[in-house]
């Protein structure tokens, strides 16, 4: 076992209280606060949001905030440096989600390791406002020269595949996924007996997720099964957009925007659906994905980074082309209609998602953690 007492400072936009906390925020709680279970100090260095206390302790972490996700970036530096005055870090974890902090540039204290969900190259261009776009893009760009003494955890293959192209060496990465809650994600009581036709997407809504797609092929769906419905859980500010989408398409009392869910309310939505459905061009892994294959529902996602292997076609779920409505639709309703087909895909599913805990990706990262540390900054 690792030698206890190590410090990790952790960079960050956003942390688990954050009111846009999503994935990648789940991820670096899950795997840290097991840090601190096994005697190690935790610091978070994260922005702030109206109403945040400036300082909190979370099962342990030390919380500390500063700036908004507009300027945290340039807040970040300092912030840290002064958590390293405090008290000796042994390790910088950076979360490389969004725009970089380029860590490395501003502490030479203590070695880095970078966590990479995913980097958006070229479809950030879709996905946000062209000056964003532009500074996102810009910043990219930068990584290998930056953090070229560094170490990355990434959490899938096409995540270190497109690092590798932009001309990270491989043998700095490793892929360690994300894990899930077996205790939480426990299939229902009712058996196999399958659920009424209801799609589901869980997360963030955002523009880039491409949650219209769905709502475009909704016509398609419900001539051949009228009785289906759409739910949305979660909150983002690209709502208003779909609610007004679905109006003009004429589905709009087939769609239910039911807000963020946790704990019951969130089980019980999911007890109910009989098919998830994610269609974004791009994700780090597809955690809500796997979440889903553990209650043993299958999953409909595009054939984008991160979700490809997430999900495995035509075994725990169906992979279309992205922005392609039509066999968007076409998978949806083979879901939604063939019970053989879902009682399969939602068996192998859940045999797939046994594979992940968050005890695993834990020990995971702390291995390659304590390696890095070892080798100073080589």
């Amino acid at each position: 076992m690792t030698r206890p007492g190590r410090h990790f400072a952790v960079v960050s936009y956003r942390d688990i209280r954050h009111p846009e906390f999503g994935g990648a925020e789940v991820i670096l709680y899950e795997i840290f606060r097991r840090f601190v279970r096994w005697g190690h100090r935790v610091s978070f260095v994260t922005g702030s949001w109206p109403g945040a206390p400036r300082e909190e302790e979370i099962e342990g972490l030390r919380i500390r905030r500063a700036g908004s996700q507009y300027d945290f970036n340039f807040r970040a530096p300092a912030l840290l440096r002064r958590v390293m005055r405090e008290s000796p870090v042994d390790l910088v974890v950076e979360d490389i989600n969004k725009i970089p902090f380029f860590t490395p540039l501003f502490q030479r204290r203590a070695p880095v390791l970078g966590i990479v969900p995913h980097l958006f190259g070229t479809t950030v261009f879709r996905q946000a406002a062209l000056p964003l776009a532009l500074y996102v893009y810009f910043y990219e760009q930068f990584i290998p020269l930056v953090y070229r003494r560094s170490r990355f955890s990434v959490l899938s293959q096409t995540t270190l595949e497109d690092l590798v192209r932009r001309g990270i060496p491989r043998e700095r990465m490793r892929v360690i996924r994300a894990g899930i809650d077996h205790d939480y994600y426990r299939p229902p009581d009712r058996g196999e007996e399958p659920p009424g036709p209801v799609i589901t997407y869980l997360g963030r809504i955002k523009k880039y997720k491409r949650i219209d797609l769905v709502l475009r092929a909704l016509p398609a769906i419900l001539a051949r099964v009228p009785g289906a419905e759409y739910w949305i859980v979660g909150e983002g500010d690209y709502r208003p957009r779909l609610e007004a989408l679905a109006e003009a398409l004429g589905v709009g009392r087939r769609v239910r925007f039911l807000g963020y869910q946790e704990g019951a309310a969130k089980l019980e939505t999911l007890y109910r659906t009989r098919v998830l459905v994610y269609t974004s061009p791009k994700e780090g892994w597809g955690l809500s994905v796997i979440e889903g294959n553990a209650l043993g529902i299958p999953c409909v996602a595009s054939r984008s980074p991160g979700l490809s292997e997430s999900v495995r076609d035509g075994e725990t779920g169906l992979l279309v082309p992205h922005g392609e409505v039509g066999p968007l639709a076409e998978a949806l309703v083979r879901l939604l209609s063939d019970d053989g087909l879902w009682l399969r895909m939602g068996r192998a599913g859940r045999a797939w998602a046994a594979r992940y805990d968050w005890e695993s990706s834990a020990r995971e990262t702390l291995e390659l953690a304590e390696e890095i540390i070892a080798r100073g900054r080589a």
